[in-house]
């Protein structure tokens, strides 16, 4: 089938939701059988797993599945440690500010 274009393909492995809403204004995504309240609610929650449904419905097992997979690993992945840096962050400065010396 592959009706997905390059430019999609490239675009939503950086901006997944910029490049869902270019190809819905686009009217690229309109060859899919996702129908009902799911698609819209995966691609405000977890866009990434959308894509990797449509690369899978378009594609088949590939090589462009295998790489949004691997970015979906890496994205998921990196937010917990991101936010755990940032409490971390907030707990030392916390722990600063108790421990100076009050004029």
């Amino acid at each position: 089938m592959e009706s997905l274009p390059l430019w999609f393909l490239l675009l939503s492995l950086l901006l997944p939701r910029v490049s869902l809403v270019i190809a819905y204004f686009h009217h690229d995504l309109t060859s899919y059988p996702l129908h009902g309240w799911i698609p819209p609610a995966l691609a405000v929650v977890f866009p990434r797993v959308l894509l990797i449904v449509l690369v899978y419905l378009d594609r088949g097992f590939s090589g462009w599945l295998v790489a949004h997979a691997v970015f979906l690993f890496i994205v998921y992945a990196g937010c917990g440690k991101q936010q755990n840096t940032r409490r971390s962050r907030k707990e030392r400065a916390a722990a600063t500010q108790s421990t100076s010396p009050q004029n």
